[in-house]
């Protein structure tokens, strides 16, 4: 049985792919690389999720391109989280957690978030918000959050957090992520 299981997954990795309209066009079912590749297409922004460990009191954080407004009134905001993150368990046990979101000359600050291990913080400049969450030096806008619901959500888990500080500065182009690559946009 696990060998005509193991033979299907082969089918699916290998299904063929058609054009239209100029476009590769994965058939159904397909595969994770395929979904990636399509979802590529769509920019996002780019967030820093930073909070200080409640247990250590050191800076932790996170850098995500998954993030979106989701009320008004409340003001909430969303977020996804990897299942697999190591920084997530201890930013959810904090009471507060600010995400900024970082400009087109951050790049590098968002690099250092989306890397595994280490002191993620050790180069990057951050001050603190009203409860002493980092947020990250030069940011677009920071907003101080705290978490309202978690969502199971596949390998992701979906955050909602509720907005109880914020600040905005002018003039400054967003960072961009688009087909897995760092984008600026021309103001």
């Amino acid at each position: 049985m696990s060998a005509d299981r193991g033979s299907a997954h082969r089918a699916v990795a290998e299904a063929p792919r058609t054009r239209w309209n100029g476009t590769r066009t994965a058939a159904a079912p397909f595969g994770p690389r395929d979904f990636r590749e399509a979802l590529g297409r769509f920019p996002t922004g780019v967030v820093a999720v930073a909070a200080r460990d409640p247990r250590t009191g050191r800076p932790v954080g996170l850098a995500a391109n998954s993030f979106t407004s989701v009320s008004l009134e409340p003001p909430l905001v969303g977020f996804c989280v990897g299942r697999a993150s190591t920084s997530w368990p201890a930013l959810r046990a904090a009471s507060r957690l600010a995400v900024s979101i970082l400009g087109a000359d951050q790049e590098e600050a968002s690099l250092r978030l989306a890397a595994k291990g280490g002191d993620k913080f050790a180069e990057v400049p951050w001050h603190e918000s009203p409860s002493g969450a980092p947020v990250i030096e030069g940011a677009q806008a920071w907003l101080e959050c705290e978490v309202d619901a978690e969502h199971p959500a596949g390998d992701h888990v979906i955050v909602v957090a509720r907005v109880h500080h914020l600040a905005a500065r002018e003039g400054r182009s967003p960072l961009v992520y688009y087909r897995s690559e760092y984008r600026r946009l021309d103001d």
